[in-house]
């Protein structure tokens, strides 16, 4: 198996491979933030839902059910903003806009990951995890 230097770049391209796929579910060894990110993606509507299984003797996993509205993705593409290489940080007057709002960036933040428009709500700035729209 390889050695991953960016799980959270792994776990979107995931996502986006799921769902230009066609495919029900995918899965993806879990972390507290990728789970995170999944919350994020679910309150937003871009997946079902997710869970965390642990196969017997194994490490736990994601699962993640991605969202199909008349036999096409939720999900039109995604970007990966901030790498291990550069880091990107916008403050809350900053944040930026996905798409002239139909899209939106995840932020993780002194609070949490969450939205770009949730952490510009509350004052806060962070790191620019990635864009999806």
């Amino acid at each position: 198996m390889a050695v991953l230097t960016d799980p959270i770049s792994d776990f979107l391209t995931r996502f986006k491979n799921c769902a230009r796929a066609g495919n029900e579910q995918f899965l993806a060894p879990y972390s507290r933030i990728k789970a995170d990110i999944a919350k994020i993606l679910q309150e937003e509507g871009y997946i079902w839902g997710y869970e965390v299984v642990t196969p017997e003797g194994g490490h736990p996993q994601l699962k993640v059910k991605a969202r199909y509205v008349d036999g096409r993705p939720v999900l039109t593409d995604l970007k990966r903003i901030s790498k291990p290489g550069r880091r990107v940080y916008a403050g809350a007057n900053d944040m930026p806009r996905v798409l002239n709002g139909l899209g939106i960036a995840i932020v993780s933040t002194s609070k949490g990951v969450m939205t770009g428009a949730t952490a510009k709500r509350s004052s806060l700035g962070g790191e620019i995890i990635g864009h999806v729209w």
